[in-house]
């Protein structure tokens, strides 16, 4: 896509303001709906540009397989951003923001992320951050209906150095009493009922399949296992820019 086609694109604003709620969580056309308070049919033709320019793409719900959720690829935003500065003046371009060894003063942020069994997704979600923040961060984890950690979760990150194979699962409930910061749902199914948490902290949503249903064995499964590994990577990634830059490790609710 080129720099003038791109600007041209997210300077609708209400491509501006899709690109900017799909950036704090996925969401289903309804609820874009209403947070734009734009009627459906408007909110969907904007939905394709975006999503035909690839920028934007939908999964289909687990919890109700009639619905969709949308996704914003920050990735390729982030991309695209920093080419239209390189084609305006050679050598423009947006500064990465690095993850800092050393957090500054004051208390580490804490996340939370939820699934239904606890075995996979928010196990695996609960490893990365850790790692990936260099432990500045603190994340636990916890589902529904807890069940045994799948053998793929903890291969897929041994495979990055992260030994899981002691981590234990655990009922939602045991931390509904405990502040967050942030709180991060990771199916469709516990998103309807995740509890509100001590001081309502922000609540993002990301809508990822749960990787054991996607074949009848462990390995069969293994390879949507490394592919939900690698969304949650890219996902943290960006999740730890945010909170590295918010004040004192707080996120505020937009």
């Amino acid at each position: 896509m080129s720099p003038e086609r791109f600007l041209q694109l997210i300077a609708d604003p209400h491509r501006w303001r899709l690109l900017g709620e799909l950036a704090r969580s996925d969401r289903r056309v309804g609820e874009l709906t209403q947070l734009l308070g734009q009627p459906q049919n408007l909110v969907s033709y904007h939905l394709r540009e975006l999503r035909d320019a690839g920028l934007v793409f939908s999964r289909r719900s687990s919890f109700d397989g009639r619905d969709a959720y949308y996704r914003v690829d920050l990735t390729r935003c982030g991309e695209l951003l920093a080419g239209a500065g390189a084609a305006l003046v050679p050598g423009l371009r947006l500064a990465s923001v690095s993850v800092p060894r050393r957090r500054r003063a004051g208390r580490a942020p804490r996340v939370l992320f939820l699934c239904t069994g606890n075995s996979a997704r928010s196990q695996m979600g609960e490893a990365l951050l850790e790692r990936l923040s260099d432990h500045t961060i603190h994340a636990r984890s916890a589902g529904s209906h807890p069940k045994m950690v799948h053998p793929n979760a903890i291969r897929v990150m041994a495979e990055r150095g992260i030994d899981i194979s002691g981590h234990r699962t655990k009922h939602l409930g045991l931390f509904a009493r405990r502040h967050f910061d942030y709180v991060i749902t990771l199916c469709d199914r516990v998103r309807e009922v995740c509890p509100e948490f001590p001081g309502e902290p922000p609540t993002s949503h990301w809508s990822i399949p749960d990787p054991a249903a996607e074949g009848d064995t462990d390995e069969a499964t293994y390879p949507a296992f490394e592919r939900t590994a690698c969304e949650l990577e890219a996902r943290i990634g960006h999740l730890i820019a945010q909170l590295s830059t918010t004040e004192g490790g707080h996120v505020h609710a937009a």
